[in-house]
């Protein structure tokens, strides 16, 4: 099977041409994917994530968001290649997610879930290294180089010395930073992160976006998140997908999805949105239409 190229490692040099051939490449394309929950072949499907289209490049974050039970997590799963679509396919790097093995995708995609359970007593560095676990073998042990990556995975969110830290006693933001560097210690192209900031307070949930938008410029990683800040997805995302009751309403970067009477539509909430002091939308609820 031929390879895909990893990330970027740190000190490598490109010419000004390759830089700019690769920050042009696409990396992540959904082209026309659909899927359906049905009960048995027999019965109407009990939801269907209508065609769903975009594409994303090395180094953007892609925001998708929406209402619950709207299709964002089964679209993340259909990316991540654990769901087979009913319809069109997910390519990352011109390879077919769902067909990979799965050694092979979590060699190449990182999710990030809602909860993440402990199966048994560890400190965080023994956490992180868990996600060396698709590059090693069978039966051994993990070598320096997998110690090394699980280290600097937590120093690059910003977790160094949380490393000895028992994980039952972090709290909810440090826990998080863990399994994100946990993520990271995959070495992966794609990082899928499904509602990252719930259960974290607001300053922990700014700590941990502006963290991922400076890794995925720093590293090169396609970013898709799951989320309900809308004001955290204007400020830190390159595109958004606007989701309601399965179907894609609207792709593109913040300030085209971001109008008002069309998130008062997907939401049920009156609103306003107006230009934050960096230039991206926020968006803020209002009592009534004349903002009273």
């Amino acid at each position: 099977m031929s390879t895909v190229a990893r990330p970027l490692e740190m000190g490598a040099m490109r010419s000004p041409g390759e830089a700019s051939r690769a920050n042009n490449e696409v990396r992540l394309s959904v082209e026309q994917v659909s899927y359906a929950y049905s009960p048995n072949p027999t019965q109407a499907p009990l939801f269907t994530l209508e065609a769903t289209s975009f594409q994303a490049r090395a180094g953007e974050i892609v925001a998708i968001l929406g209402p619950n039970a709207s299709g964002k997590s089964t679209l993340l799963k259909l990316i991540a290649g654990t769901l087979e679509p009913l319809s069109g396919r997910v390519l990352l790097n011109g390879f077919v997610t769902h067909s990979l093995t799965a050694r092979t995708r979590a060699q190449r995609i990182a999710m990030v879930q809602q909860e993440s359970q402990l199966l048994f007593p560890a400190r965080a560095w023994e956490f992180v290294l868990q996600g060396r676990h698709p590059h090693g073998r069978a039966l051994r042990f993990e070598s320096a180089t997998d110690i090394a990556v699980a280290r600097n995975a937590l120093a690059q969110v910003g977790a160094a010395e949380l490393s000895d830290r028992w994980m039952a006693e972090l709290s909810g933001g440090e826990k998080q930073r863990v399994i994100l560097a946990r993520a990271l210690a995959q070495q992966p192209l794609l990082l899928l992160l499904d509602e990252p900031t719930l259960h974290l307070d607001i300053a922990a949930q700014v700590d941990l976006l502006h963290g991922l938008r400076h890794l995925a410029v720093e590293n090169r990683y396609t970013v898709v998140v799951v989320t309900h800040e809308l004001n955290l997805a204007g400020e830190y995302a390159d595109q958004v997908l606007l989701i309601q009751r399965g179907k894609c309403l609207r792709v593109g970067p913040p300030g085209v999805v971001y109008q008002r009477e069309l998130l008062e539509q997907v939401f049920q909430t009156p609103l306003s949105v107006e230009l934050g002091p960096s230039g991206r939308p926020r968006v803020n609820v209002v009592a009534d239409r004349e903002g009273r």
